[in-house]
C-alpha cells in the first residue's frame, strides 16, 4: 500500500491555511450529533417501552434514524450519490490508511482505522439523514446549513493554500473539485426540498413523498410479464444491441447508483495521485541521467559510459510513453467496468426474477439467509476497494507488456533490426517443429511449454478481470475461495429477496384486500356497501381467470393435470376443463 506521505495533501511551507480540515472532521462531531438527535427526536419509535410510561413527554419519541436504505431505496438515487461523492477525499485518506486519529503501535492500527471510519462516518451521516427524513421541512433546513459550513471551510481551504507540498501546483483543486461539484447539488437538492415542502404544508402543492410499498416501475414488469408478448419485435439499434438498452421496467437501487458514483471519483483521484507519483519517479530518473552524463565529462569522453547513457534515455522515455498510454487503456478499461457491472446486475436480476441460476456456480446457487445479509453490508466498500486495487495491478501488467514489446519488436525496427528479428523468429519456428520431432517420445519441452502457457493466460486473465467483482477467476469447482464474487452472489440474491417485482405484487394484492376488509368490516352498514354490484359465482369467475390465462399462454395447456374422473390420463381437449 502507498504510503501515507505520499497521499498526504498539507500544505507546504510558505504557506499557511487558518482551517485543519483533519481537526475540522473531528469538530464536525458536535453538528453531526445535535442534528441527529433532533430527527431521532421527531421520529417516532414502532414500539412502546417502560420509560414511556414514566416520561409522558417523550411519547413515543427518540426514535432510530436511518441514514439510507440499502436494500430497497428507489427515490433520490442520484441524490444520494452525490452525497456519496462529497464523501470521496475521506474515502480515499481511509484506504491509503494515512488517517489515523490517535497514534498507537503497528499491531492497534486495526482498531484505530476502524475507529477512524466510524468517525468519517457519523461526520457524514448529517448528508444523508437529512435527505432520508420525512420531515422534510427541518431535514431540508438542517442538512442545507451542515452541507454549506462543510462548503465554505472546504473553499476557504483552497483558496488559501491551492498549492500543496508533493502534487505542486493547484493540488488542492484537483482534488476537492469532484466533491465540491457534490456540495453544491446537494445545496441545490436541500433548496428544492424545502420550497416543495413549504408549498405542500400551505397547501399549494400535492404531497408525493408517499412510502409504496410497490414501486410504480415493479408494477409495471408485472404487467408486461402477464400481457401477451408481440408477435413481431421491433427493431433495435446497435447501440441497444450491442451495449446498453434501457429498460423503462427497471431501476436501480440507491446503493447501485452510489456506489459507482463513490467508485468513479475515487477512480479519478486514485488516477491523479498515481500520475504524480510516477512525475516525481520521472524526475529522479532524469537526474540519474543528468548525473551520469555529468560523470562522462568529468572522465573525459570515456568509451565505456556514453552507451550507458544512451540506454538510460531510451529507458526513460520508452518508460514515459509507455506508462501515459496505459494510464489511458487502464482507465478506460476501469470506467467501462463500473458500467458492465451496472448493465451484470440488471441481468443477473432479471434472471433470478424468472427463476434462472445455472449461471450461476452450483454450490452458489443457494446462498444462506447471513451469507447475503453479510455480502450487501459489505459490497459497496469491496467493489470500490476493488475496483481501485484493480485498476493499479492492470496498469502495472499492462506497462510490463508494452515495454516488453517495445523493446523487442519496435526499438529493433526503429534501429534498423527489423530483419534479424524477423529471421531470429523464423529460425525460432523451425527450431520449434525440429524439437517437436526429436522430443515427440518424450514431449517434456511441449509440456513445459503448455504448463508456462497456460500459466501466463491464467494470469492474464485474472489480471483483466481482477477488478470486477461480477465474475469468478477462479477455475470451476474452486468459485468458494473467491470471496468478491461470493460477495457479489449474496448481493443479488438480498435484492432478488426483497425487491421482486411478482412477490411484491402478490403482497400488495394480499395487503389491499386485507385492509379492504377491515375497513367494509368497521363499517356500521358493511351490508350495503356491495349492492349494486351483481352477484358472480367463484367457481366461474375462477374458471374465467383460467381460460383467459390459459388463452393467453397456449404452452400452460400440457402442464395442467389429466383428466382422472373416467380412470384414464389423457389430455382434455377443452383447456378450460
Amino acid at each position: 500500500m502507498l504510503s501515507a506521505e505520499a497521499w498526504s495533501w498539507q500544505t507546504n511551507v510558505t504557506c499557511e491555511s487558518s482551517t485543519d480540515m483533519e481537526l475540522v472532521l473531528h469538530y464536525s462531531l458536535i453538528p453531526s450529533f445535535a442534528i441527529i438527535l433532533m430527527l431521532s427526536f421527531l421520529e417516532r419509535r414502532a414500539s412502546r417501552s417502560k420509560i414511556d410510561g414514566k416520561l409522558h413527554l417523550l411519547n413515543g419519541r427518540f426514535g432510530i434514524v436511518i441514514p439510507l436504505d440499502f436494500v430497497g431505496t428507489y427515490s433520490n438515487r442520484w441524490t444520494f450519490g452525490f452525497a456519496f461523492g462529497a464523501t470521496a477525499n475521506k474515502i480515499m485518506f481511509l484506504f491509503s490508511e494515512g488517517y489515523l486519529p490517535l497514534r498507537v503501535p503497528q499491531w492497534a492500527q486495526a482498531l484505530v482505522l476502524l475507529i477512524g471510519g466510524t468517525e468519517v462516518g457519523l461526520s457524514y451521516f448529517p448528508f444523508f439523514a437529512c435527505l432520508s427524513t420525512e420531515f422534510r421541512i427541518t431535514g431540508s433546513v438542517l442538512g442545507f446549513f451542515y452541507t454549506f459550513t462543510w462548503f465554505i471551510i472546504t473553499i476557504i481551504n483552497i483558496v488559501q493554500c491551492p498549492h500543496g507540498q508533493v502534487m505542486g501546483d493547484y493540488e488542492k483543486i484537483i482534488f476537492y473539485w469532484p466533491s465540491l461539484i457534490c456540495l453544491v447539488f446537494l445545496l441545490v437538492r436541500f433548496a428544492l426540498m424545502f420550497v416543495k415542502a413549504l408549498r405542500i404544508r400551505l397547501k399549494m402543492d400535492v404531497s408525493s413523498q408517499e412510502n409504496h410499498f410497490l414501486e410504480v416501475h415493479q408494477a409495471q414488469h408485472v404487467k408486461r410479464l402477464l400481457r401477451k408478448p408481440p408477435e413481431r419485435q421491433a427493431q433495435k439499434s446497435w447501440f441497444q444491441r450491442k451495449v446498453y438498452e434501457w429498460d423503462p421496467c427497471f431501476q436501480f437501487p440507491g446503493r447501485m447508483i452510489g456506489t459507482s458514483a463513490l467508485a468513479l471519483i475515487c477512480l479519478y483521484i486514485f488516477i491523479v495521485i498515481e500520475f504524480y507519483i510516477y512525475k516525481e519517479f520521472s524526475q529522479e530518473l532524469k537526474i540519474l541521467e543528468q548525473r551520469f552524463e555529468d560523470l562522462v565529462d568529468y572522465r573525459n569522453g570515456s568509451e565505456v559510459l556514453p552507451p550507458a547513457v544512451l540506454k538510460l534515455k531510451e529507458f526513460i522515455n520508452v518508460t514515459q510513453g509507455v506508462w501515459i498510454f496505459t494510464t489511458f487503456a487502464a482507465s478506460l478499461t476501469c470506467v467501462s467496468y463500473v458500467f458492465h457491472i451496472l448493465a451484470c446486475y440488471r441481468k443477473h436480476m432479471k434472471r433470478l426474477w424468472a427463476g434462472e441460476k445455472h449461471f450461476l456456480p452450483l454450490r452458489s446457487r443457494e446462498p444462506t439467509s447471513s451469507q447475503s445479509v453479510a455480502a450487501i453490508a459489505r459490497y459497496s466498500g469491496w467493489q470500490i476497494a476493488y475496483l481501485l486495487w484493480g485498476y493499479l495491478v492492470i496498469h502495472v501488467v499492462q506497462c510490463l507488456f508494452g515495454i516488453s514489446i517495445m523493446y523487442s519488436f519496435v526499438l529493433p525496427i526503429q534501429h534498423g533490426q527489423g530483419l534479424e528479428v524477423a529471421k531470429g523468429l523464423g529460425i525460432g519456428m523451425k527450431a520449434f517443429h525440429n524439437f517437436n520431432y526429436f522430443l515427440f517420445f518424450y514431449n517434456v519441452l511441449l509440456g513445459l511449454g503448455a504448463c508456462l502457457f497456460r500459466l501466463l493466460c491464467s494470469v492474464l486473465l485474472g489480471t483483466w478481470l481482477i477488478a470486477r467483482i461480477d465474475r469468478t477467476i477462479m477455475q470451476k469447482g474452486y468459485e468458494a475461495a473467491d470471496i468478491g464474487f461470493n460477495t457479489w452472489v449474496g448481493m443479488i440474491f438480498m435484492d432478488h429477496y426483497h425487491t421482486n417485482p411478482t412477490l411484491l405484487s402478490f403482497c400488495h394484492i394480499l395487503l389491499a384486500e386485507t385492509t379492504e376488509k377491515k375497513l367494509q368490516k368497521s363499517t356500521q352498514y358493511c351490508s350495503f356497501n356491495n349492492t349494486s354490484e351483481p352477484r358472480v359465482s367463484t367457481r366461474a369467475r375462477t374458471r374465467w381467470l383460467l381460460f383467459y390465462t390459459l388463452l393467453n399462454n397456449p404452452r400452460l395447456t400440457e402442464l395442467r393435470k389429466p383428466n382422472v374422473q373416467s380412470g384414464t390420463s389423457a389430455v382434455p381437449q377443452n383447456p378450460c376443463v
